[in-house]
């Protein structure tokens, strides 16, 4: 059976039409790995009941060093609160009212394109390898519209190592 163009799935735009990323505010995003392949680090269980550990690889550790350095590349950026999983990543990236230094304003995903750019570099250096993709395509992020939304996904992030089987971004 052929498929016609118009019976294609058609890949859904994950950014919200009309709104402006480049605006200051409160930003949740996840970026998965390719393939959701399990580079980034490794969940161990704690001493305590409920406790558990992330240890970053090798490429982990890259990937946190620049997720960091985006709040110096990007004076008005800044990471809030991050988890490194095995498979992803969750932040809470905030947008200051702060000047950019540069016109147009770098947007969200302006930001998120240098950090996955640069990290893939840098983690393919680690490996002798060019060309390999460390990040699928796209990302997901979420505005972040009041104060409740804030803590509820601040308290998510805290216990997703807790959780890693129940995550969907974990398969």
């Amino acid at each position: 059976m052929v498929m016609e163009m118009d019976d294609k799935a058609k890949r859904k735009h994950p950014r919200m039409q009309g709104y402006d990323y480049s605006q200051a505010g409160y930003y949740y995003v996840t970026i998965c790995t390719q393939g959701k392949l399990p580079i980034l680090s490794k969940i161990q269980a704690g001493l305590e009941l409920a406790s558990a550990v992330v240890e970053l690889s090798e490429k982990g550790r890259i990937v946190e060093k620049q997720l960091l350095a985006l709040q110096e590349r990007y004076e008005f950026a800044r990471i809030d609160k991050y988890v490194i999983m095995p498979t992803h990543i969750h932040a809470i990236v905030v947008l200051s009212e702060d000047a950019a230094g540069a016109s147009p304003r770098p947007t969200l995903t302006d930001i998120i394109c240098a950090f996955k750019s640069l990290s893939t570099r840098l983690c393919n250096l680690l490996d002798n390898v060019q060309g390999r993709k460390i990040w699928q395509a796209s990302f997901f992020e979420e505005v972040i519209r009041s104060e409740s939304a804030y803590l509820q996904i601040w308290e998510y992030i805290d216990a997703n190592p807790f959780k890693s089987h129940d995550d969907i971004y974990f398969v």
